[in-house]
């Protein structure tokens, strides 16, 4: 297996139903599913399928439902639903533990500068260069929307 994150969430889902921690194993159990459901939707046949999942491929995966869940409150605190935001709360954090760490704001302006420098970008027209190289090197660290308002300051 090339995923030491997969790896590690496979060993954690082992802990959980020795420790008989339903809450874990269930929010476990559901991201290891939609992983491999990432995996299948990349090509993969069932033979594959684990060969296939990369560490890069699960960080997206846990990037795309910590955003679901993050929309999922919101929508529950606007529906009053405040007794259902603890358990949605849970799972991010759940999640969050196998997310490379979070970029602060400053570190990505730095990054944003050092890119535009290397690129040459002055104008909100290159805007979509800087993109290309930033996108990569913040997924899953820092909000992509965040990250392009940013974008767009450092090119006024």
């Amino acid at each position: 297996m090339s995923c030491a994150l997969l790896t590690q969430i496979l060993d954690d889902i082992k802990t959980a139903m020795k420790a008989h921690d339903a809450e874990t194993l269930g929010t476990l159990r559901t991201l290891h599913s939609d992983i491999k459901n990432e995996a299948m939707k990349s090509g993969a046949t069932p033979a594959q399928i684990t060969e296939s999942i990369t560490d890069a491929m699960c960080i997206d995966v846990l990037a795309k439902s910590v955003k679901q869940k993050q929309e999922s409150i919101e929508i529950l605190k606007k529906g009053g639903f405040l007794d259902k935001i603890p358990a949605e709360e849970a799972v991010i954090a759940i999640y969050r533990k196998y997310m490379p760490a979070e970029m602060t704001e400053d570190e990505v302006k730095a990054l944003i500068a050092e890119i535009k420098a290397a690129t040459g970008a002055s104008s909100p027209k290159d805007m979509g260069k800087i993109m290309k190289e930033l996108s990569p090197k913040v997924k899953g660290r820092f909000d992509s929307k965040r990250a392009s308002a940013l974008v767009q300051e450092a090119l006024k």
